[in-house]
């Protein structure tokens, strides 16, 4: 029986008898953990409201055995808030659904429980961090997230050199198999020609370009997020079911 402490992002939870919830988190050290949490859908529960989605918080862990994720699921014993993101985000639409897509996410992308993930913690940590204070509209931080979500597992695509010969950009045309932009020669049958802005504005958002990206005009950020979506869709197999809710 063993004792583990680390902090998390908590991606969702599920009803578990009458007062009891699993939680599912992504951690630090411990990449996606499921966890019970008894009694804390009692009203006189002491930590109950920490443990909801999109909180960020410092969690112990009772293990049976010297492994934290093992045969049986480990006991959330105690909880303490490190940060509340979801008070700046469940009362507004636009940053609910958006968030909800992110952590819907990166839980797609941790499916291994126990492996650490710690660039997708970190880049989890500071999306919600930037959805919280509505700093730029949900929209964008969404697909900055999505776009540096595929990044650092691997997936990363060209907006500017041709993604199958190098060739130096701007090229014209886009195809999700390829794997980003490809030039004339190497274009595939499916690739689309997206607008430069649309394409401009993706790139921003995946190197934190933010000037940029908040300049663009609507219909190109559409654009961009349907590119976006067809991208994320290609390398998940499968389509997030909170996207259909983003707002547009």
């Amino acid at each position: 029986m063993s004792l583990f402490r680390d902090d998390g992002v908590v991606l969702r939870t599920q009803k578990l008898g009458e007062a009891d919830r699993v939680i599912t988190l992504l951690t630090r050290g411990h990449g996606r953990v499921r966890a019970v949490a008894r009694g804390v859908r009692r009203t006189k529960s002491k930590f109950g409201a920490r443990l909801e989605p999109f909180s960020h918080v410092d969690v112990q862990f009772f293990a049976r055995g010297s492994e934290l994720v093992g045969r049986g699921l480990p006991l959330c014993t105690q909880s303490e808030t490190i940060a509340p993101y979801g008070g700046g985000i469940v009362t507004d639409y636009a940053r609910y659904t958006a968030g909800t897509a992110m952590l819907e996410t990166a839980e797609r992308f941790t499916d291994h429980e126990g492996e650490p993930a710690v660039q997708q913690y970190l880049l989890l940590v500071g999306g919600l961090r930037t959805l919280s204070r509505g700093e730029h509209a949900p929209n964008l931080v969404l697909d900055a997230f999505l776009l540096r979500s595929l990044a650092v597992n691997g997936y990363a695509p060209s907006f500017d050199d041709c993604a199958r010969c190098g060739l130096p950009g701007p090229n014209r045309f886009f195809s999700v198999a390829a794997g980003g932009v490809i030039c004339g020669d190497c274009r595939v049958p499916g690739s689309v020609v997206p607008s430069a802005e649309a394409i401009g504005l993706l790139s921003a958002l995946l190197t934190g370009d933010w000037p940029t990206a908040d300049a663009c005009e609507a219909r190109h950020v559409r654009e961009g997020s349907g590119l976006v979506s067809a991208y994320l869709h290609w390398h998940l197999e499968r389509g997030l079911r909170s996207l259909r809710y983003v707002e547009k």
